[in-house]
C-alpha cells in the first residue's frame, strides 16, 4: 500500500492573478505569513503571479512562495526602480487599488479587486467607503467590485465567486478613443 500523501490541485478560473503589495515585511508576522499563505494558495489552486517585481517585503514573500511552488512569477517594475527596488508599499499600494477599482468601476475591465484584510488592516477603508455608498457618493454595484476576507483562502475562493454587476466593459479599442477624443494633442488648456 502506498501512504504517499497526495496533493490536491484545485483548477481556478484565473490563469494569473495581479498581487499589490508592500515592499515592506509591516510590523506585525501575521502580514508576513498572509503573504506567505497567499503565494500558497495561488500555486495549490494552479495560478501564475503578477506583481510589482520586488524581492523585498510582502511582495517578495508572496512572490517566492509561488516561485517556490512552481507557478510563474511575472514582475512588471519600472526601471527607474529596479536598481533601488524602493520602498514604496504605503501611497503606492494604496494608488494602486484605487486606480485597479475605478477601471473597473468604469467598465474598463470586469474583474473583482481583492483584499486580504489581515488583522483587520482594512476595516477603516472598508467602512469608509461603505460611509461613502451610505451618502451617495459611490454606487452599491461599485462597491460590489471590492472583495475581502480574512485570509488567502478565503479570499480566492471569494474572488473564483465575484459576479460582475456593472453596466459592461468598456473594449480596449473604445477606450483609447475616448481618450484621443477627450485630450486632443493640441488642446490648448490655457484658453
Amino acid at each position: 500500500m502506498d501512504t504517499r500523501s497526495v496533493v490536491e490541485i484545485k483548477h481556478s478560473k484565473f490563469k494569473r492573478i495581479c498581487v499589490f503589495c508592500g515592499s515592506s515585511p509591516g510590523k506585525k508576522t501575521t502580514y508576513q505569513d498572509a503573504a506567505i499563505q497567499l503565494g500558497n494558495e495561488l500555486v495549490s489552486r494552479n495560478i501564475d503571479l503578477v506583481y510589482g517585481g520586488g524581492s523585498i517585503g510582502l511582495m517578495g514573500l508572496v512572490s517566492q512562495a509561488v516561485h517556490d511552488g512552481g507557478r510563474h512569477v511575472i514582475g512588471v517594475i519600472p526601471k527607474t526602480l529596479m536598481p533601488r527596488e524602493l520602498r514604496a508599499g504605503g501611497y503606492g499600494t494604496l494608488e494602486e487599488l484605487l486606480e485597479v477599482i475605478t477601471w473597473a468601476q468604469l467598465g474598463i475591465h470586469d474583474k473583482p479587486v481583492g483584499l486580504v484584510n489581515v488583522d483587520g488592516y482594512f476595516n477603516s477603508l472598508l467602512s469608509f467607503i461603505d460611509k461613502a455608498v451610505e451618502e451617495g457618493f459611490i454606487s452599491q454595484n461599485a462597491r460590489h467590485i471590492i472583495v475581502s476576507a480574512p485570509t488567502a483562502k478565503e479570499l480566492v475562493k471569494n474572488l473564483e465567486d465575484y459576479v460582475p454587476c456593472h453596466e459592461g466593459v468598456a473594449s480596449k479599442l473604445s477606450w483609447q478613443m475616448e481618450q484621443q477624443l477627450a485630450y486632443p494633442q493640441d488642446y490648448d488648456i490655457s484658453r
